[in-house]
């Protein structure tokens, strides 16, 4: 089966990127499907995009699959959500190969402490824990990570 396409979001897909965006949220079991969730998520995509999010899918033959939200001036790597249809396929590693082709140095993120299955995937893919932080807007716990490329020695 082959892999879906990495590309730029359009505007006509951002309802689309929200339902996948809340669904892999809930998945983690840290929140419930609500049309005030999905509301929330879609006027937040408009926004964060304003504010400098280049905002990518996982394009697999017309069905987006996932969502990958970057700020590349800031070096960090703000959403990867998986659809949950897709999640198990390594399509959050082919997400995050792709990231460090964008951010080829250092990569920033943010995980939800609670969200045990994302921060310790982010740990085995070579991140660092630095430290944790409440996210104001949510009062969620947030654990921070970098990665940075290793240099050659010599």
């Amino acid at each position: 089966m082959p892999q879906p396409v990495i590309r730029l979001a359009r505007p006509d897909e951002y309802d689309e990127i929200a339902r996948v965006w809340m669904e892999s949220w809930v998945s983690t079991g840290l929140a419930e499907t609500s049309n005030f969730l999905l509301a929330n998520l879609r006027a937040r995509i408009g926004r964060e995009i304003e504010d400098g999010w280049t905002l990518y899918v996982a394009d697999d033959n017309g069905t987006i699959s996932a969502m990958l939200a970057l700020h590349l001036s800031k070096l960090y790597l703000d959403q990867l959500f998986v659809a949950p249809a897709y999640q198990g396929q390594s399509l959050g590693r082919q997400l995050l190969t792709f990231t460090r082709t964008q951010l080829p140095d250092e990569i920033e993120l943010r995980c939800v402490r609670e969200n045990e299955k994302a921060w310790r995937w982010y740990e085995r893919e070579g991140f660092v824990f630095e430290t944790e932080v409440v996210n104001p807007a949510t009062g969620f716990m947030m654990k921070c990570y970098r990665w940075k490329r290793q240099q050659p020695f010599g």
